[in-house]
């Protein structure tokens, strides 16, 4: 088994890698915003860039894999994508899991958001190495992503909660927010504990 996970930890920084999951995170995200379609044509058009949150966050990364395969970092877009696409990654997750417990229905459209959604938060963990982050560019991502929180929740356009959740909004929102501010450190952390050990 060791040998398999040093195979595939020396694979991601491959082209060929980097292309397969630069596909499967576009093809993702184009599913994402479909996804989100009903939502978007009920928000106010200033709004909707805040809405779709996961395809945002797999898109963004999307956008640093391509930048990869044409051998440059752009730090601001790192932080913003390693951020967004973990903290939506574990949220989505978090919520379907509840809303089961609560008793939700479990389809099979849950789980492949389940599988999905869990592969968008290992693969900001896994790439987090190779980002160039500093503070200004991971205090960037923070505003963007806490700010996004406060119109979520303050504005009421966070993605639509299973129905046995709405009467918990509030929580919810906190939740949310907490979220964010360990998906911030989350990535910070292994990023900055990547960068001493190359030291």
């Amino acid at each position: 088994m060791i040998w398999i996970w040093e195979w595939f930890r020396q694979s991601l920084d491959k082209r060929w890698f980097l292309w397969t999951l630069f596909v499967i995170n576009l093809l993702g995200t184009i599913y994402g915003f479909i996804w989100y379609g009903s939502q978007l044509a009920e928000t106010p058009v200033y709004l909707r860039p805040f809405v779709p949150d996961s395809p945002t966050g797999s898109g963004l990364f999307t956008l640093v894999l391509l930048t990869y395969l044409l051998g440059r970092n752009i730090p601001v877009l790192e932080a913003l994508a390693g951020i967004t696409n973990f903290k939506y990654g574990v949220w989505a997750v978090c919520i379907i899991v509840i809303g089961w417990i609560m008793g939700n229905e479990v389809r099979w459209t849950d789980v492949m958001l389940i599988i999905s959604h869990a592969g968008m938060a290992i693969e900001s963990v896994l790439y987090a190495r190779f980002f160039k982050l500093s503070i200004t560019s991971v205090g960037i991502a923070a505003l963007w992503t806490l700010n996004n929180d406060f119109l979520d929740y303050v504005m009421n356009i966070h993605p639509w909660l299973p129905a046995v959740l709405d009467p918990y909004d509030g929580i919810v929102g906190l939740f949310t927010v907490l979220l964010s501010l360990l998906s911030i450190s989350v990535i910070w952390f292994t990023n900055q504990m990547f960068a001493r050990n190359k030291v």
